[in-house]
Formats: C-alpha cells, sequence, structure tokens
C-alpha cells in the first residue's frame, strides 16, 4: 500500500504498519525536507509526474491500497489521489485534520491566501512572526518595510526571503511555555499562521491568545472531493476493512 506523507499523521500510519503481517507500507515524501524523520519503512521522494504518473505507479507496483496524509495545504496531490485512484479502482482515504477554529478570546484575521495575509499586516511596520512554511514567502516580500521573523524545519532559500527577515529552523511538536517566551522575547506584534489544524503547532496560537498578540490565519484551500477520516487512527480503521477481504483469501 501506498502512504502519501509529510505530515505527524502519516508517520503514524507507516509506524503502525511497519510490523503488519498482510500489509507491505511505502511511505511517499515530497522531498521538500532534506533530512526528514522516517519510521522503518520503505520510503520514496520526489513526485509522480501528476495524475498519469501516480496512476502508473499504483499499477505498475500493484498498490491495494492508498491513504492520502498530505498536509492540509497540499491541495494539487490530494487532487492527484483521487484522480488516480479513480483510474485505477485503488481504494483512497484521506486524512484530513480539522482545522483550529477560534475562541473568543483570539484576535483572528482570517484572509483566503498568502497575497492577501501579506497585505492584512498593513502599512505601518510590525514584528512580525511568519510560519507559514518554505514555499509561501515570496508574497511577504512585496511588504518590506515589516520585520519577519521567520521558523521552519530547515532554513529557507535566501532568494525567497524578505529583506528584513531573521530565519530560526526548528521542528515541531511545540510547547505552548517556549512559544510565550518566544513570541515575549522577540516582541511578536502579529503572528501569520496557515489554518494546518493538528496539536504540533498549535501552541503558539495559544501563547498568542495569552498574550493578546492578533493572528492572521489562512484559510486552507478547497478540499479535493473523496471519503476523509480526521486522523491516523481513521485510516488505519479504514485499511482493516480493506484488508479484511485479503485476509479471509477473497
Amino acid at each position: 500500500m501506498l502512504i502519501l506523507g509529510g505530515t505527524t499523521e502519516a508517520s503514524a500510519i507507516a509506524a503502525a504498519l511497519a510490523d503488519h503481517p498482510r500489509v507491505r507500507p511505502v511511505l511517499s515524501l515530497a522531498g521538500r525536507t532534506r533530512a526528514p524523520v522516517l519510521p522503518a519503512v520503505p520510503a520514496r521522494r520526489g513526485g509522480f509526474g501528476g495524475v498519469d504518473g501516480l496512476a502508473g505507479f499504483l499499477q505498475a507496483h500493484d498498490v491495494a491500497a492508498l491513504i492520502d496524509a498530505t498536509h492540509p495545504f497540499a491541495a494539487r496531490i490530494s487532487q492527484n489521489a483521487q484522480a488516480a485512484a479513480r483510474i485505477t479502482g485503488v481504494p483512497v482515504i484521506a486524512v484530513s485534520r480539522p482545522p483550529w477554529i477560534a475562541g473568543p478570546s483570539d484576535r483572528w484575521t482570517e484572509v483566503p491566501d498568502m497575497p492577501a495575509a501579506a497585505q492584512a499586516l498593513g502599512a505601518a511596520p510590525r514584528r512580525v512572526f511568519l510560519t507559514v512554511g518554505q514555499q509561501e514567502l515570496a508574497p511577504f516580500r512585496l511588504a518590506p518595510w515589516h520585520h519577519y521573523l521567520i521558523r521552519s524545519v530547515e532554513p529557507p532559500d535566501s532568494a525567497l526571503l524578505p529583506s528584513a527577515a531573521r530565519c530560526i529552523a526548528a521542528r515541531g511538536p511545540f510547547r505552548e511555555d517556549a512559544e510565550r517566551s518566544l513570541l515575549e522575547q522577540e516582541t511578536i506584534e502579529v503572528v501569520v499562521s496557515k489554518n494546518s489544524g493538528g496539536a504540533a503547532t498549535a501552541p503558539k496560537l495559544a501563547a498568542a491568545r495569552t498574550l493578546g498578540i492578533p493572528v492572521v490565519m489562512v484559510a486552507r484551500p478547497a478540499a479535493a472531493p473523496g471519503d476523509t477520516v480526521p486522523d491516523a487512527a481513521g485510516a488505519l480503521a479504514w485499511l482493516d476493512h480493506v484488508v479484511a477481504p485479503w485476509e479471509r483469501g477473497v
């Protein structure tokens, strides 16, 4: 079976299947992180070449089940996964973790995309904690009057950075007390985040709430149509139903 990964859910699914007697999982990563933390299962890195390439991979490797556990903002690969599954008839499930929802004490400005997030920062210079990943920095180059603290798993390409930017490399999960200390030490005035959901990076939002710091929250792209589960446990339960006919020898 093939797991499209790059998330904590994908790693949890792969780890749970590492010793499965009837399932041989392969974890696929986009390859953007140079030193990913991998479970003890076979892994591949890089793209497939669109829908046809992924469909060809499923057929060539006799894949019997497909789990799309990619990031909520990886819209294209999720669309490709659904299309390739339709072409090949391979059963597919997508892991769609619930988005974060603002509470009464949160000061969120919700925007549809990264250009809107950069615009929402305003015309006055601000100290910005930018946590949107390495691939989403270009729009903020158009707002160079802000001072950016950028956090990502690996240092971004310098060509993508806004002019007044400092980078820190860190991998979640993060603790709320550490996030609060970081925001205070850096005198952050606004946080920019994708609405990724999940627990690993949610503490920055709790810290911002406690400190009264506003958050510019970028909405998710539209999800690809298809069946979904909210977490790794749901994907494993779905897989049990797929595997059951094999166990019975059907």
